[in-house]
């Protein structure tokens, strides 16, 4: 049982636990305690007026029967109250007494002493920056002070329980270790000390991947290492777990993975084995060279598309074109790249490097890609003779044969294939001709280049009349000639010339000497070419029998001409047919269908194709392509054509009678009208819904018979197609009567006696 006295000091113990200094009320005298351990507190207290000597007096609260007095003199400020109970609650009283002994002032404190002492079991060390600790709970203590000690240096760390750990030490040092319990009141005192040193640091790596199978790995000297352990393994799991014990600072992985994920550690040991901190780090191989490079070259653009199969690991990859000095280059994160600006007339080595965080494969063997070659150079055009034209040009490098295309002014164009530098035309008088030379090699065709004309000479003048106005005068006419921009007549007798020039095709000489022989001749001239001075007779013979043929004829193909006719017709929802008409000069037949849902095309030498991959409710452009024997095209356009409705989906039967059904069915598209036909043995029906409606009813309908029932969409001009899927319908029961299935379970009962049906 515990006293008045005693429970009121236990209630203000509780009430003032948290305060370090309690003053008096009447007289100003105060008290404070500067610090507590498990078995002392220490007090302070300011000098009173008066008071020759101080009483100090301990009793604590929650043991009974345990009180310490201790007395001061006035000279004394501060005392220790010593041999006290750990975690203990003590009400403090101290008094101010004078030299007859009487109490001038007292006042009290609550404090409560630290926990008792604790005691290390064990000190370690499992990782380089830190020392664990291990000790028996104290009872009273809330938490626990680490003291870490090296030299004049310590660090300290507060932990609720065992094991505790202090962190932020050094590598490989001693350190004394101790501990002190605390709670509200205060800090024990220090346990005896406990060595620990701590473990090495781990070796910070520094990982590279010189080829796409290896990776190196090389660290700096570890403090107090004695060597070191280095591991690799893939970071997926796979495979096995490369080791490497070693003294050095460095080392080699070879055989691995290319463009793979791999996760090294490393350690270091001390003399007695004991291993440190390790170290993690992801390092990838580089990547494989690529595998199966295509260059693609487009003629046209002037660029090539380089594609080659993925290789494991390679985040990108870098193509290189070189060529000579010059080096293209195209980077891309996917499996293909478009190389641009290559030069005409030159050969390419390409190559592909895959890229990743560790660096670069190898190149793969370049593969050669010749360009177009460029357009040919130093054109000449001469006429070696007259009616034929000489085209010559420079050699250019990878061509391997040459075109050269001459169009007249007339719309004809002729060509000359040859693998030699020059080429032969036939030409007319009075002619322009445009000229352009193209060099070819596997690569394609060259750029064009310079577009040249030549003019060839005026035809010579023909079907000459000359006729004397007078006895002086002769007035010569002739018919007009291709090409002539003007005309000169020239009369040339033996002593005297006569000229006419004129854009005229006649010509009035005059002032001619009486009993002279002219020799009368008409010159064509132009602008462009001249005189043409080559002229001679367009020759006929003649003889008694007759007139000779002329002397030779020149042969001109035209294009074939286009079909009259031509007419399509849908044979299926997805297939139609096309014929035409003969188209003269044709050969061979282009068809096509295009709408912005597809195309379908057809290559015959017939006049009728079968196109299919049709879309129905579509509207398609028709045209044809009549193609000569020799390859001259003639692209005729005909009316749209609209293909069929879509034939409707979703048909079904019901019975609304013995002798009625009604036909359901999803529209696809509600502007479309259809029609529904019944055909059978004992007769056909048809049934056409109102506009817009999905649904028909046919009424009347001889029982026991089979029914094909069809529903097709209708076209504009009224016709139904015949291509839409059929469904048949029954009308004949098991006992050979006229009657309808119910549904009761699963169909399986006959009623005569109903009027109403199901489903078919």
């Amino acid at each position: 049982m515990c006293s008045a006295k005693s429970k009121s000091l236990i209630f203000i113990g509780l009430l003032f636990n948290c305060l370090e200094m309690v003053f008096s009320a009447n007289t100003g005298f105060s008290m404070s305690i500067y610090d507590v351990t498990s078995r002392s507190i220490y007090l302070r207290w300011p000098k009173f007026s008066g008071a020759s000597s101080y009483r100090v007096t301990a009793t604590a609260v929650n043991a009974v029967g345990h009180s310490l007095l201790a007395r001061f003199s006035d000279v004394t400020l501060k005392g220790t109250l010593t041999s006290l109970i750990p975690n203990t609650i003590y009400a403090i009283q101290a008094e101010a007494i004078d030299k007859n002994g009487i109490t001038l002032a007292e006042t009290q404190i609550m404090q409560s002493t630290a926990p008792d002492i604790p005691v290390i079991d064990q000190a370690y060390s499992k990782l380089s920056n830190s020392i664990t600790v291990e000790w028996r709970a104290v009872p009273g203590a809330t938490s626990y002070l680490l003291t870490a000690q090296d030299g004049d240096s310590f660090i300290e760390t507060v932990v609720t329980n065992s094991p505790g750990t202090v962190t932020g030490l050094k590598p490989a040092t001693l350190y004394r270790i101790t501990i002190r319990s605390v709670n509200s009141g205060g800090k024990s005192q220090p346990s005896p000390f406990r060595k620990a040193k701590t473990v090495l640091a781990a070796p910070i790596l520094s990982v590279s991947s010189p080829s796409c199978d290896s990776i190196a790995v090389s660290w700096k000297a570890v403090y107090m290492a004695a060597g070191f352990s280095v591991s690799l393994m893939r970071s997926d799991g796979l495979g096995r777990m490369l080791k490497e014990n070693t003294t050095n600072t460095s080392l080699i992985f070879t055989n691995l993975d290319p463009g793979t994920l791999y996760t090294i550690k490393a350690y270091a040991w001390n003399v007695n084995g004991i291993p440190g901190d390790d170290f993690a780090y992801n390092q990838r191989t580089s990547p494989n060279a690529p595998a199966d490079v295509q260059v693609a070259f487009n003629s046209g653009t002037l660029r090539a598309i380089v594609s080659w199969m993925p290789t494991e690991g390679a985040l990108t990859y870098s193509v290189t074109a070189s060529s000579g000095l010059l080096k293209l280059k195209c980077n891309t994160s996917s499996a293909s790249c478009m190389v641009p600006s290559l030069q005409c007339g030159s050969e390419y080595y390409i190559s592909v490097t895959a890229y990743n965080d560790a660096g670069s494969s190898k190149p793969t063997d370049a593969v050669s890609l010749k360009t177009i070659p460029c357009a040919p150079v130093n054109i000449s055009i001469e006429e070696d003779e007259p009616g034929h034209l000489l085209v010559s040009w420079s050699s250019i490098n990878f061509g391997h044969y040459y075109v050269v295309f001459v169009k007249s002014d007339d719309g004809l164009e002729v060509h000359c294939n040859t693998s030699h530098t020059q080429c032969h035309f036939q030409s007319d008088c009075g002619f322009t001709y445009f000229i352009s030379v193209f060099a070819y090699n596997k690569a394609g065709q060259s750029p064009l280049g310079d577009v040249f004309n030549y003019t060839t000479a005026p035809c010579c003048p023909s079907d000459f009349r000359a006729v004397f106005v007078s006895s002086d005068t002769v007035q010569v006419t002739w018919g007009p000639v291709r090409g002539a921009e003007m005309y000169q007549t020239r009369a040339v007798g033996w002593s005297s010339m006569a000229l006419c020039n004129d854009t005229a095709t006649a010509c009035t000489l005059s002032a001619l000497q009486c009993d002279t022989h002219y020799n009368i001749t008409v010159y064509s001239f132009s602008e462009a070419r001249g005189s043409n001075t080559s002229c001679a007779s367009n020759a006929i013979a003649r003889s008694p029998a007759g007139q000779s043929l002329p002397s030779y004829s020149v042969p001109l193909e035209t294009a074939p001409c286009c079909p009259n006719d031509l007419i399509l017709t849908q044979v299926t929802q997805s297939v139609t047919n096309i014929s035409w008409s003969v188209g003269t000069g044709a050969q061979t037949y282009e068809t096509a269908l295009e709408s912005p849902k597809g195309q379908a095309k057809c290559h015959t030498l017939q006049n009728y194709c079968l196109l299919g991959c049709i879309t129905c409710s579509t509207n398609y452009t028709v045209s044809l392509k009549a193609i000569s024997e020799t390859g001259l095209t003639s692209s005729c356009t005909y009316q749209g054509y609209s293909s069929s409705a879509c034939c409707p989906s979703g048909v079904k039967l019901y019975r609304l009678g013995n002798n009625d059904i009604r036909v359901y069915w999803r529209a696809s598209d509600e502007t479309i009208n259809y029609n529904t036909d019944l055909h059978g043995s004992k007769g056909n029906f048809t049934c056409t819904p109102s506009s817009g409606l999905s649904h028909c009813d046919i009424t009347e309908i001889p029982c026991g018979d089979v029914y094909t029932v069809v529903v097709s969409p209708v076209t504009d001009k009224g016709l139904k197609l015949t291509f839409c899927p059929k469904k048949i319908y029954s009308g004949k029961t098991n006992f050979f009567e006229c009657c309808i299935f119910v549904m009761h379970g699963r169909w399986l009962k006959c009623n005569p006696n109903a009027s109403k049906g199901g489903m078919v």
